[in-house]
């Protein structure tokens, strides 16, 4: 049977790939993307399905509907706080829309939901980013969805076309640079490029179902 992908987060490193990775899978039929702002040049292809959102609710609801069923559910939404402008903000893209778009999957039966959250995601945190990371992970595996896969990748390699992070892209030639040194318990601080995340997630989509399944960096 031919599947159905939504995609959440398409402008991002991950989202991008999935985007590739996925419209090539000739186990999907349709692949919807939720985004803020049309993405030029792929509406000739034929899988490939857009829904321009705001992220209310009621209007997402209307939008989506008739197709969560038996859809597998792609989530890689995340920003910064300085792109957000504030930790509010940064919280509602991180945290709210997430939980939105998996109550409508709980709601309308998608058949699985895979969600880029971080490393170090943990509630009890002292680093806000780590703290709403793991809100969100906890908030999702309440949900009682029908397998929720969990993807922790370490810092992310790939080109960002929406901004330039000075620091991010420090730490990534350094770690780059140093990754030989991080083998056994280390493995998972290896630096990871987006196009893997993007591949695992979509190979761990083809497996069978589970209640909630963990991907620390190293098992992607």
């Amino acid at each position: 049977m031919k599947k159905t992908a939504i995609i959440a987060g398409a402008s991002g490193l991950v989202g991008r790939e999935l985007i590739s990775v996925l419209i090539a899978d000739p186990g999907y039929e349709k692949i919807i993307v939720l985004v803020r702002t049309r993405i030029e040049g792929r509406d000739s292809e034929s899988k490939f399905h857009q829904i321009v959102t705001d992220w209310n609710p009621e209007q997402l609801e209307q939008a989506l509907r008739g197709e969560l069923k038996q859809a597998d559910v792609f989530c890689a939404l995340g920003t910064t706080i300085k792109k957000a402008g504030t930790q509010e903000q940064f919280r509602e893209v991180d945290y709210e829309y997430p939980m939105i778009l998996g109550n409508l999957a709980k709601k309308y039966g998608a058949r699985q939901f895979l969600v880029v959250s971080a490393m170090g995601a943990k509630r009890d945190s002292k680093f806000f980013y780590s703290r709403v990371k793991g809100d969100l992970e906890h908030g999702l595996s309440k949900l009682g969805l029908r397998t929720l896969r969990i993807f922790r990748p370490s810092l992310l390699l790939g080109d960002r076309e929406e901004e330039f992070r000075f620091g991010e892209k420090a730490g990534a030639i350094a770690a780059k640079a140093f990754s030989f040194l991080m083998a056994g318990g280390l493995r998972k601080y290896r630096p990871i490029p987006a196009q893997r995340v993007a591949a695992g997630m979509a190979q761990a989509a083809k497996q069978k179902p589970e209640s909630i399944r963990i991907y620390e960096s190293h098992q992607i």
